[in-house]
C-alpha cells in the first residue's frame, strides 16, 4: 500500500483541526505545522493570543523563508510511518516546498465563511482529539479578521485553498462534515 499523505489547508476556524480528527481516527499519524510556534511561546514564556504568536511566526518565516514550517517539519514527515495528516498548510510557499518534496501529496481545502469561523473561534474551546493543543487560541471577531488578512495578503494562502486538490464546506454539522469527508476518502481511496 502506497502511504498517503494529506496536508489540510483553510482559513481560521474552518474546522481543519475536525478534518484532522477524521484522518486521525482513519488511522493517520498526526503533524501539526503550526505546533513549533506554540512551543517556541511556551519556551519563551510569552502571553497566548495572536500578537505573540504572529510575533514567532514572522521571525521563524524570517530565518527560515515562506516555507519555514514545511522545512521544519520535514525531517518529522519523512520519518513519520504510515498515512499521514498535516495539519495547517499556509503559504503558497509551503505548498509548492510540499509538492516537491513529497510527490502524491493530496491536500485538503477546508471552507467556511468568514461569519461561521469568526464565530467559531470566538467559542472555540480545544476539546476535540487534533485540537487539544489550542485550548487557550479562541480570537474575537476583530483578531480573526486581523489573523485572515495578514494570512492572505503575507503568507498568499489563497493560492494553496485555490488549488487543493479536494475542497470541503464546512458550514453545517460534524454530522455533514463526515459525510462530505468520507466521499472524498473514497476519492483518495480509488486512486
Amino acid at each position: 500500500m502506497i502511504k498517503k499523505i494529506i496536508a489540510i489547508v483553510g482559513m481560521s476556524g474552518a474546522g481543519k483541526s475536525e478534518v484532522a480528527d477524521f484522518f486521525i481516527q482513519k488511522g493517520f499519524s498526526y503533524i501539526r505545522l503550526g505546533q513549533i510556534a506554540l512551543n517556541e511561546l511556551k519556551r519563551l514564556k510569552m502571553p497566548p493570543g495572536e500578537k505573540s504568536e504572529r510575533k514567532i511566526r514572522e521571525g521563524l518565516r524570517k530565518k527560515h523563508g515562506m516555507a519555514a514550517f514545511a522545512i521544519i517539519n520535514m525531517p518529522k514527515i519523512k520519518k513519520s510511518e504510515g498515512n499521514i495528516v498535516i495539519d495547517g498548510l499556509y503559504s503558497w510557499e509551503e505548498y509548492l516546498y510540499f509538492k516537491e518534496k513529497l510527490p502524491g501529496i493530496i491536500v485538503l481545502a477546508v471552507y467556511a465563511s468568514p461569519g461561521t469561523r469568526y464565530t467559531r473561534l470566538e467559542n472555540r474551546a480545544g476539546n476535540h482529539g487534533a485540537d487539544k493543543v489550542m485550548k487557550y487560541r479562541s480570537f474575537s471577531n476583530q483578531e480573526a479578521a486581523a489573523r485572515d488578512k495578514a494570512e492572505l495578503e503575507n503568507l498568499h494562502k489563497g493560492g494553496p485553498i485555490a488549488m487543493a486538490d479536494f475542497t470541503i464546506v464546512n458550514e453545517g454539522t460534524k454530522k455533514e462534515l463526515y459525510e462530505n469527508l468520507n466521499n472524498v476518502w473514497r476519492k483518495i481511496n480509488a486512486k
